[in-house]
């Protein structure tokens, strides 16, 4: 069963037909109200979320199908002590696709371990976000007719930002696309997505400040540090509003510059740039909604399936990443790609 876990599950042709789907919902959502009648969707967040949960339901219910889930594990049995793999046995024989968002790095890929219908990882601890990375790029391929060519801020948090993790490996399958990366030198972007980048031949410039850069870029990602990210209060209120755009940094920017933000933000936009043309980032959450659609309507045409028998874990721990989900699901096989990296959050073994 095809999952999505992030963007590089899809090939290009794939990527293309989605967008066009989405182009056309944009523009005639009326003929796609029935399109998913009789179909449901389980949307089980284990994370706080306002645009992905209530994008994606939404979405589901302009295409008029339904959805069950919960917002707050604390509310299901996930207080009890129930394991991941039970509730995605479970919800998958309810559900026609399954939403999720999960604190633990490479949760989306555990779960379909043990699922009988599609996974959509709508966000796994610090690691991926391919759902925002669809997002990202609908917007900016509607924005400027193609991602080619482009030099790309990508400024904050790159150590914990799930959205920038994905955005860049979606980002190296375009020609073209050069990366400015900003952020504090503790907060820049993880060792595997760094040997990635290397890897891909990816060019990219690494800087504390985002006025030296503001001037040279086509896009600006701006991301916000985020505070659940930190185990040390202390180090958040140490990083907090150390970036902030305003009209005064917007001055030396071009004047057809997209600045783009997968929201919420708290300080690291200033609400005067709201009103400056350049600025797409509700624009953005709009979009999201309708390539979320167009995701659902193709992801749900798979049906369902049994799932292969998973082999439980008996030998102990394999990633040494405290966040990994199989630090906390035990029965978890361990699974290695490359020699060298966790398949489930990607981190070195």
């Amino acid at each position: 069963m095809r999952h999505l876990f992030d963007f590089d599950a899809l090939t290009m042709e794939e990527w293309k037909n989605l967008y066009k789907l989405f182009s056309d919902i944009s523009e005639r959502p009326g003929d796609y109200c029935d399109a998913l009648r009789g179909k449901t969707m389980a949307s089980l967040f284990y994370e706080p979320s306002t645009r992905t949960s209530f994008s994606f339901q939404s979405a589901m219910l302009r295409l008029g199908g339904g959805f069950f889930g919960f917002s707050d594990p604390n509310s299901s049995s996930v207080a009890k002590g129930e394991s991941l793999k039970d509730t995605i046995v479970m919800c998958t024989g309810y559900a026609d696709a399954v939403v999720m968002r999960h604190p633990r790095e490479g949760a989306a890929m555990a779960a379909s371990l043990y699922a009988s219908s599609p996974i959509i990882n709508a966000g796994d601890g610090g690691h991926l976000h391919p759902t925002q990375t669809l997002t990202d790029l609908s917007t900016l391929t509607m924005l400027r007719g193609e991602v080619a060519n482009i030099n790309v801020g990508l400024c904050g948090d790159l150590k914990n930002g799930r959205t920038v993790h994905s955005l860049i490996r979606a980002l190296a399958r375009f020609p073209g696309v050069c990366f400015y990366l900003i952020s504090p030198r503790d907060l820049s972007i993880p060792s595997y997505l760094r040997d990635f980048m290397h890897e891909a031949g990816l060019r990219y410039y690494e800087s504390s400040g985002l006025e030296a850069a503001i001037g040279q870029l086509d896009v600006l990602y701006m991301t916000r540090i985020q505070r659940e990210r930190f185990t040390d209060p202390h180090e958040y209120e140490r990083h907090k509003g150390v970036y902030v755009l305003n009209m005064s940094k917007l001055k030396n920017a071009k004047s057809d510059l997209v600045i783009l933000h997968p929201l919420p933000r708290v300080d690291e936009i200033d609400p005067e740039v709201d009103d400056d043309p350049r600025a797409k980032y509700f624009l953005q959450a709009k979009c999201g909604m309708y390539i979320r659609m167009a995701l659902l309507l193709e992801i749900t045409k798979q049906g369902t399936l049994v799932p292969d028998t998973v082999p439980i874990n008996r030998s102990g721990r394999v990633c040494k990443n405290p966040n990994c989900i199989t630090a906390y699901e035990f029965y978890l096989p361990p699974a290695v790609k490359n020699d060298k990296y966790c398949a489930y959050c990607d981190k070195e073994i």
